[in-house]
């Protein structure tokens, strides 16, 4: 199989049997090496004699007071969230347990840096076999922030920080509506070059049609399908819709914080206006097996899936959401 999103470091962990993600020294000590955490020549004795003892042993124990040592508080901030990290992923057997408890206990303890790179890699092993490069461009809403243009009656979304980051003058019509420099290279990833996504997957180049009825929405849908089955071994089916209309509302899961509201006005029977509603970037109905841990209030009920854009037209996904809103008793992890 081509590989892809070969940054997320898929390749430094092992595999548990039930097909989760075993930690490894590897994937620990590229935590530990990111550039934030490594010393700089002005740095404390106790910040370098840190960094080399984990270097070395990433497991090692750290005590509080090898951290309050460090004299720079932005240093000693730093290391604090990074081993607070490392001992949460080390207290479970796989990764995808180790998330799951985060958002059991609250995961405004962690730094939405780390959150957002544990989805990426436990995202990367939930695709694995996946060769539609469509349903793996679809999947970047989950860890990236995605920027939306309607042009030519198409909703396109491009990567936030490809697009954001250029300053130069654009020449290409499309080019021009993302505000990207002619030397960038951005396409909206269609059935003639989506093959070419394989090489280009760890640059966010690709931008994608999220347009009612079309492609793009189907294949989050199927990204989705895999995130839940792989987390928490539920079988499901997610179909895109292209309106919601007398559509009985038993339970809905907002994909980020503009859907939720949404939901919620839905749910205390508001009138939406067309302002809000031209927002809303997908709609989706969730039908799941029969599992003993669904609601039984519920059973056999539809579940709505609301994505929405926020008013300065940015998508900011939260798959945090598919984990723990669906109407479940428990949750549970594939290790």
């Amino acid at each position: 199989m081509t590989d892809f999103w070969l940054s997320c470091g898929h390749h430094l962990l092992d595999r548990a049997d039930g097909g989760g993600l075993v930690v490894t020294d590897e994937f620990l000590k590229a935590y530990v090496a990111r550039p934030e955490l490594v010393p700089p020549q002005e740095a404390c004795a106790a910040e370098r004699a840190l960094y080399a003892a984990l270097i070395a042993n990433p497991r090692k124990a750290v005590g509080a007071s090898e951290v309050a040592a460090i004299e720079d508080a932005d240093a000693r901030e730093n290391w604090q969230f990074l081993v607070a990290f490392r001992d949460r992923l080390l207290a479970h057997p796989t990764l995808e347990a180790a998330y799951l408890a985060i958002l059991r206990e609250g995961a405004m303890s962690v730094p939405p840096l780390f959150l957002n790179q544990l989805v990426h890699v436990i995202l990367r092993n939930a695709l694995d076999g996946i060769d539609d490069p469509l349903v793996l461009r679809a999947a970047e809403l989950f860890f990236r922030v995605q920027r939306v243009t309607l042009h030519e009656g198409s909703l396109l979304a491009a990567d936030d920080e490809v697009v954001g980051g250029i300053q130069t003058q654009p020449v290409s019509p499309l080019v021009a509506m993302l505000g990207l420099p002619a030397p960038t290279n951005i396409d909206v990833i269609t059935s003639e070059n989506a093959q070419s996504y394989w090489q280009r997957s760890d640059a966010y180049d690709m931008a994608i049609d999220l347009t009612a009825g079309r492609d793009g929405l189907a294949a989050l849908a199927r990204a989705m399908q895999r995130w839940i089955g792989h987390l928490l071994g539920l079988t499901v089916e997610i179909e895109p819709l292209t309106e919601l209309r007398e559509a009985k509302l038993s339970w809905y899961v907002g994909l980020d914080a503009e859907g939720t509201r949404l939901g919620d006005r839905l749910w205390q029977g508001d009138e939406i206006d067309d302002d809000t509603m031209r927002r809303v970037c997908g709609l989706f109905r969730l039908t799941m097996s029969d599992d003993a841990r669904i609601i039984e209030r519920v059973r056999g009920e539809p579940v709505y899936l609301i994505l929405a854009m926020t008013e300065d037209n940015r998508i900011r996904m939260k798959p945090q959401n598919l984990a723990v809103g669906l109407p479940l008793g428990t949750l549970e992890s594939a290790e």
